[in-house]
């Protein structure tokens, strides 16, 4: 190949070195105003009056707006259409917007905020899971949007034989972990430009990764026609699932520049794109399993609390993330998952890279850790005799295509020295060098630890958020007569660099350069419907359907080309700008000139495509997450240096192997993986989002912990090409799998360095000296288990009778 497969730039890589890229932020139109929201200050709380009038006369002011104005409930899963764009009669977070007002400039438009006078009556807040769970405290949502009072969402699902595979296991281990929410942190904050047209058409410009689903929002709750809506997403400063939610000062900019007939933009600063982030779920995790005394699994229990903040967003499917990954890294034969959301009077959460399975995997990883302490094995060696197989079912109905785990876990394992850095206890030898860690003060109080663990992730959710029959990703790509290129697509570029993928498709198609293909994505009235960038699916589906645009295209091509040059159409290729004969090569034609001919025989030359998923949804009521064309591995190996004396925990080297079935650009896929570890370091050692009655405590870029340049390891990234046959030449995600493995390697190494255990997250210095200061007298010590700060109990829930499904003929049997 020339294109698939090289190390090449991203298409737009120069507009953003020369600072040319526009972002939504960078926008303006003629008589443009700008827009502010004000948000509530209580986190629980009903309204019971709104004054405006002040701001209304405020000069510079062009109108205001309230609840009022835009009380149809909206929301990005059908089940939870819970959200105003602006509160009508009540505010369930700090942060919440009640009213709105555009000006002539910002300033004009803050003064106006302060005029607007809210009077409240006071709720009890609910801050916590043990709070949601008192049916004392007051009802955030009614029935309508709650399976239980406070709670959100609550499922029950049990797979094969669960009381025989305990009863057969030699050893059986319980456990609770903590992974405290987390945020995004994209550098460019949520921005909007809305403008309507006399003719009653309304045009979005918005830092959004699903502009479709932004789309349809608008349509509901606007109350418009939604073939007179159009939205644009312009380049994106990074989301990582932050942008993926249809978000109330999109409906407010439109609504306002509906009301004043100019456009409105509005920006929010960073303090706001904290409180409505949709971040990381906050989860509380119970673990048991049961194995044999080689370690072989008989039986995993798993349980799961989220807290999910005010709203719903993605919250159901992010329940049911928590559960449905589990599966698909080792062989479980019997599984059973219970999982609930519940909701606090805090900012909602959602999706953030890994959506839901971060979490469970922290947990699972570091309990197979335990394991194999206790039973003495190496823990390299244990993952990967479990491993699952390619072509094979999970007992929980997940279709497993192919699977390069076991290549993962050797590569990092080699080029880690990890058997020579281990000593006969199974601890990492203390090699410190001074030279090489930050913490040269202490140098003797140095120890020094090396993690491994594992992860999976899927290639695009295998359902839409509203189900429907339709394609999830649809392409047209025109050749013009000049012999240049054009792809139309729906998907968003978020920096993960979706629209070279389509460049790479189409160059490499048609046997030309790069630079001649042009794309277009992102833009609902110019393009094909895309679901968005969530959930690693644009590689597998823009690219799935780009390659079935373009096939059309070349056999018109290549059938007149055949007669121009009297051969067999079979005989022809594409190779760098030319079609030649296999067979004679001195028989060739230039690009330009063969399209001009297949334009004169078959008129315009344009193509489309489109992509489904094949349908591989369980027999059982939420069977459809999880499901996945197919699904990419991990292993991570992490070599981390702790100071006893301070407890300050520095990661020298991480080592990840990544199965991405086949790197269409390995730069990028080393760039994406990277990325993940980048992330992973930051939730495993310093992110979280903490809350004091309701007030962030860290809403900015200082005072919220995460890395910098200086905090980050050594990092080698290894690729492993499995050539899936589901996805375009064989590839697989490569944007969220990478990060799962990679808090768990690190709390498993800071283990082996101290001997401790940290079962939550952040692993912070506070509660490594405390886990050091209770060795001599810890419970856990007298029961034989290493010293350990996690949660010490899981609370009792109301979890349902869970809905028994009897698992699929290849999925592993208890023998």
């Amino acid at each position: 190949m020339n294109i698939i497969g090289k190390r090449l730039p991203k298409v737009d890589s120069w507009d953003k070195v020369v600072g040319a890229t526009k972002y939504a932020g960078d926008l303006s139109l003629p008589r443009m105003v700008h827009a502010r929201i004000l948000r509530s200050t209580m986190p629980h709380a009903r309204i019971l009056n709104v004054d405006v009038r002040a701001a209304q006369e405020l000069p510079g002011v062009c109108a205001v707006i309230t609840g009022r104005d835009v009380p149809i409930k909206y929301g990005i899963l059908p089940s939870s259409q819970d959200e105003e764009a602006l509160c009508v009669d009540k505010v369930r977070f700090v942060g919440d917007p009640v009213a709105a007002v555009a000006a002539i400039d910002p300033e004009t438009a803050e003064r106006a905020l302060e005029l607007i006078e809210v009077e409240y009556e006071t709720l009890t807040p609910v801050l916590s899971i043990p709070d949601a769970l008192d049916e004392t405290r007051d009802a955030i949502h009614d029935e309508a949007h709650a399976d239980h009072h406070n709670i959100h969402k609550l499922v029950a699902l049990e797979f094969g034989d669960l009381a025989a595979g305990f009863a057969q296991a030699d050893y059986v281990l319980e456990d609770t972990y903590f992974y405290q929410g987390n945020t995004h942190l994209a550098l460019e904050e949520h921005a909007a430009l809305a403008a309507y047209s006399p003719d009653g058409h309304l045009t979005l410009w918005s830092s959004t990764q699903t502009p479709h689903y932004v789309h349809r929002a608008l349509a509901k709750t606007l109350e418009l026609p939604p073939s007179r809506i159009r939205v644009i997403a312009p380049a994106i400063g990074g989301g990582f699932g932050g942008k993926t939610d249809p978000f109330a000062h999109e409906i407010v900019a439109c609504k306002l520049a509906m009301l004043t007939g100019r456009p409105v933009k509005i920006m929010l600063n960073r303090e706001e794109v904290f409180y409505c982030h949709r971040g990381r779920h906050p989860v509380l995790m119970w673990v048991k399993m049961g194995v044999r005394s080689d370690g072989e699994p008989t039986a995993l229990h798993f349980r799961t609390m989220l807290d999910g903040g005010a709203y719903g967003s993605y919250g159901v499917a992010s329940t049911y993330y928590t559960g449905a990954l589990q599966t698909v890294t080792y062989k479980i034969p019997a599984y059973k998952f219970e999982g609930m959301r519940v909701f606090t009077n805090k900012p909602p959460c959602g999706p953030k890279r890994g959506h839901g399975t971060p979490q469970p995997r922290f947990a699972l990883e570091v309990h197979l850790d335990k394991i194999a302490q206790h039973l003495g094995l190496d823990p390299a060696e244990y993952r990967k005799r479990f491993v699952v197989d390619d072509n094979t079912k999970t007992v929980n109905h997940l279709t497993i295509t192919t699977c390069g785990l076991r290549e993962c876990i050797d590569k990092v394992v080699e080029a880690s020295g990890y058997q020579k850095k281990k000593d006969e206890g199974g601890r990492m030898k203390d090699e410190i060098n001074p030279a090489h860690s930050s913490f040269t003060p202490h140098p003797s109080s140095l120890r020094r630890g090396l993690g491994l663990a594992c992860g999976a992730y899927l290639s695009g959710a295998g359902l839409p958020i509203y189900w429907n029959d339709m394609p999830h990703s649809g392409v047209i790509v025109k050749v013009d007569r000049s012999g240049g290129v054009a792809v139309f697509c729906g998907s968003t570029d978020i920096g993960q660099g979706s629209d070279s993928l389509l460049a790479y498709i189409a160059a490499e198609e048609f046997g030309i350069d790069v630079r001649d293909v042009r794309v277009v994505t992102a833009d609902t009235d110019l393009t094909p419907v895309d679901l968005g960038s969530y959930s690693s699916r644009v590689t597998v589906m823009t690219g799935n359907a780009c390659l079935e645009a373009i096939r059309p295209l070349k056999e018109k091509i290549l059938d007149t080309a055949a007669e121009k040059l009297m051969v067999p159409a079979e005989s022809l290729s594409f190779r760098k700008g030319e079609i030649v004969c296999e067979d004679d090569d001195a028989r060739r034609l230039k690009w330009n000139e063969a399209v001009v001919l297949a334009e004169t025989k078959y008129g315009t030359l344009s193509g489309t495509g489109s992509y489904k998923p094949p349908k591989r949804a369980g027999p059982y009521k939420g069977s459809g997450v999880g499901v996945t064309p197919s699904y990419s591995y991990s292993a991570c190996a992490a070599q981390v240096s702790v100071d006893i004396e301070t407890g300050q925990v520095k990661v020298e080297k991480v080592w990840i192997a990544h199965d991405a079935g086949r790197a269409l650009n390995p730069l990028l896929v080393e760039g994406q993986t990277e990325g993940s570890v980048y992330m992973g370091v930051g939730e495993a050692l310093m992110e979280e989002m903490t809350y004091r009655g309701g007030l962030h405590k860290t809403p900015s870029l200082l005072d919220y912990k995460s890395p910098t340049t200086l905090d980050m390891p050594e990092i080698h990234t290894f690729l492993v090409e499995t050539l899936d046959p589901e996805g375009p030449y064989g590839a697989k995600e490569a944007g969220q799998g990478p990060l799962l493995p990679v808090p768990p390697a690190i709390a498993n190494a800071v283990f082996d360095a101290v001997g401790v255990r940290i079962d939550e997250t952040p692993i912070t210095p506070e509660k490594i000296l405390k886990a050091l200061s209770d060795t001599s007298s810890s419970a856990e010590k007298t029961k034989g288990r290493a010293p350990r700060v996690g949660p010490k109990d899981f609370p009792q829930a109301p979890y349902p009778e869970p809905i028994r499904v009897e698992p699929p003929a290849s999925a592993p049997k208890l023998r």
